[in-house]
């Protein structure tokens, strides 16, 4: 992790910024981050921890996130991947005050942390912007929501097919980042296992349904995929 001296991002150019300034005065936006630290990560590095304190409110700048679960037996389960700009961090806040998951990056990131005592009392005088936030924050969980949905009637194939067509769509295709996720993850991500994702993978292959161009992985015929996707 790096802290910048210097601002990655000028705040007036800043779509938090833009986006919050809609509902709240521009003062009280500016006296709410006024604490606020911008930050560098990198990959593979630890955003928010899962059991940590909750004490700030994210907002991702730039880069490619993953929110992840590790269960008591070990086991880690992604629960969706998120780019930026977005806000990424601040479910946690309006419900608990420790992390519920963990935030990593998966590729370079930049990053704002909005101390959460200084938007709580923001929040104390504009319900409205309470309740944008809400909205904002649990996006995320729209996906991971539908994902879930998959798991539980999905086969193998149609695991895969819907994560590799969720990072497609929403994640990678007009991002400045390549679809790099590894098969780990893709595993981590589908609930299945390594070996599914490698056999998988390379039938999907076979069939013309994906490429590879090193580790990078290429949607080809995305009716198909979307086909496996809602039979299962």
């Amino acid at each position: 992790m790096i802290e910048n001296s210097q601002l990655l991002y000028q705040c007036n150019d800043c779509s938090f910024r833009k986006l919050s300034t809609l509902i709240v005065a521009k003062e009280e936006f500016d006296t709410m981050c006024r604490n606020t630290v911008q930050l560098q990560f990198s990959k593979g590095e630890t955003i928010i921890k899962q059991g940590g304190r909750a004490t700030n409110l994210l907002f991702l700048h730039r880069g490619v996130v993953k929110f992840s679960y590790r269960y008591d037996t070990g086991s880690n389960y992604i629960m969706t991947i998120i780019s930026g700009p977005k806000l990424v961090g601040g479910a946690n806040l309006f419900f608990r005050d420790i992390n519920i998951f963990s935030l990593t990056a998966m590729e370079e990131c930049e990053v704002c942390m909005v101390d959460i005592e200084d938007f709580k009392r923001l929040a104390l005088s504009n319900p409205a912007y309470v309740l944008a936030m809400i909205e904002q924050a649990m996006e995320m969980f729209q996906h991971s929501i539908f994902n879930f949905i998959s798991l539980a009637h999905n086969h193998v194939n149609g695991r895969i097919a819907t994560v590799l067509l969720y990072l497609w769509d929403q994640v990678y295709k007009d991002s400045a980042y390549n679809f790099t996720v590894s098969r780990k993850e893709l595993a981590e991500f589908a609930a299945c296992s390594h070996e599914n994702v490698i056999n998988t993978l390379s039938r999907f292959r076979r069939e013309g349904l994906i490429g590879f161009e090193g580790k990078k992985i290429l949607i080809l015929n995305h009716e198909a995929l979307t086909e496996i996707s809602k039979k299962g």
